[in-house]
């Protein structure tokens, strides 16, 4: 009999983060998981309408079309103040195959708030139905959309980070690195912010110990979400999937890596950290602890992930003013 030996880690989470799992938002079902996709996508707009209450205000905000190889992406553009000193791309999470500007809309805007730079959030095609690297080509395309008008929409594009959650961080670092290795320049990258990404490990301490039905990261979920997003066994080994089977010695940009204590995806966080610091790559390495995978989304009950997206905003203007 097969036994996965998992650490119970709800019994060892923070009180902040616990009180977070406890939480029952009136009139919310259980997470269908069985369910179809679509079911789950609405369920998980609705789930996250109570975390994104109460967000900072913004000067203003403009939805942008922007046209791409695989047709139009929608964006969502943050503007805290009239003049921006910098622009932040952020690719939201969710497994590749959930999400959109909705789901991650108070981060970006807290984002916002604390840089004073303008946030550009991707609503990039979802898997099933867009695979590797569509979600990659059509943040490319986002990118070099705004180099080009950025005048026209009032965005500093000479100062460009790029950030994401999950999913979304290891976009953040492969549009970084596909730019890159294609010698495309469409701005200066001064930093790259990533919270709690998967960034090609098939197998870790962190993965055998952690991850259960609390956080939606089992071995199983885990498949799902890489089979979602994937064309073949073949893309599992990209330069732009498996980051490590890329050139991590040479002109990466700066990143700040966030971790979550009892996250199957921390190994991940770590080898990454390890590797550009044995390189001598600008990086910085945070791990929260007592949190769980995704503790980003509960900045309105959790103090440590308000600290967690103040620490990356704080690195972003470091290295913005640093270049």
């Amino acid at each position: 009999m097969k036994r996965e030996n998992k650490i119970q880690v709800l019994e060892r989470i923070s009180d902040e983060m616990r009180a977070v799992v406890a939480y029952q938002q009136p009139d919310l079902p259980p997470w269908p998981g069985d369910s179809p996709l679509a079911v789950q996508r609405r369920y998980y707009q609705q789930e996250r309408q109570f975390w994104n209450a109460d967000a900072p205000p913004m000067l203003h905000t403009l939805t942008q079309s922007v046209p791409t190889a695989y047709g139009s992406v929608n964006t969502r553009i943050y503007y805290p103040q009239p003049e921006s000193p910098a622009t932040l791309i952020y690719l939201h999470g969710g497994g590749f195959i959930l999400g959109n500007l909705d789901t991650h809309d108070r981060i970006m805007r807290l984002l916002a708030h604390y840089t004073r730079c303008a946030v550009i959030g991707v609503d990039y095609t979802l898997s099933p139905e867009a695979h590797y690297p569509q979600a990659i080509e059509e943040t490319v395309a986002v990118c070099e959309f705004f180099y080009r008008h950025g005048q026209r929409f009032a965005l500093n594009m000479s100062q460009m980070s790029f950030g994401g959650d999950s999913a979304g961080a290891l976009l953040a670092i492969s549009v970084a690195l596909w730019l890159r290795d294609r010698g495309l320049r469409y701005g200066k990258i001064t930093s790259v912010l990533l919270w709690y990404g998967l960034y090609g490990l098939q197998d870790s301490a962190s993965r055998r110990l952690y991850g259960g039905e609390w956080d939606g990261l089992t071995r199983n979920d885990l498949a799902a979400y890489e089979q979602a997003y994937l064309r073949t066994d073949q893309d599992r080994e990209s330069p732009w999937y498996c980051i490590f089977n890329n050139d991590l010695t040479r002109d990466v940009p700066p990143c700040f890596i966030a971790s979550a204590e009892y996250d199957p995806l921390i190994d991940d966080s770590r080898a990454l950290y390890h590797t550009l610091q044995a390189h001598r790559q600008p990086c910085e390495y945070r791990m929260y602890p007592g949190t769980l995978h995704a503790f980003l989304h509960y900045s309105r009950m959790m103090k440590t992930a308000d600290d967690a997206l103040r620490d990356g905003a704080r690195y972003l203007l470091t290295q913005r003013d640093q270049r």
